[in-house]
């Protein structure tokens, strides 16, 4: 016997794409990036409690094109994370649910988070971060 269900489909098979939906799944995203970075960083606390050659292996890596790379875009998921944060954090306290508002308040993050990674590794090399 075969019964029949009205279930709901995920909003991702039935709307129309947002920027709002989208930047719902970058700020998930980001969050699996922090984890990943997160071991980055132990591996640069712990080379750094090592010892020289163990710390000059990590300085060699961040220094590379590759590792550069993945400093900026941890940089960038960082941030992206932390706005993104605030912008539902701003939605908790019932505020920026109208269409406009929540466009709005989804490009600051996306536009903030970028202009802010870029203002940091401007200053990063500025202070002699690209040696």
């Amino acid at each position: 016997m075969t019964v029949s269900t009205n279930r709901p489909l995920s909003p991702f098979m039935t709307y129309r794409w947002t920027l709002t939906m989208a930047m719902s799944f970058v700020h998930r995203a980001t969050g699996v990036a922090l984890y990943v970075g997160t071991l980055l960083m132990a591996w640069w606390l712990i080379a750094a409690a090592s010892g020289p050659a163990a710390y000059g292996a990590i300085q060699g890596f961040t220094a590379s094109w590759i590792g550069r790379l993945i400093l900026l875009g941890y940089t960038w998921a960082l941030l992206h994370h932390m706005l993104g944060g605030l912008r539902h954090f701003v939605w908790d306290l019932g505020y920026g649910f109208g269409a406009a508002e929540r466009e709005w308040i989804t490009r600051a993050t996306l536009i903030g988070s970028i202009t802010l990674t870029v203002v940091i590794w401007v200053i990063a090399y500025a202070a002699g971060g690209a040696r």
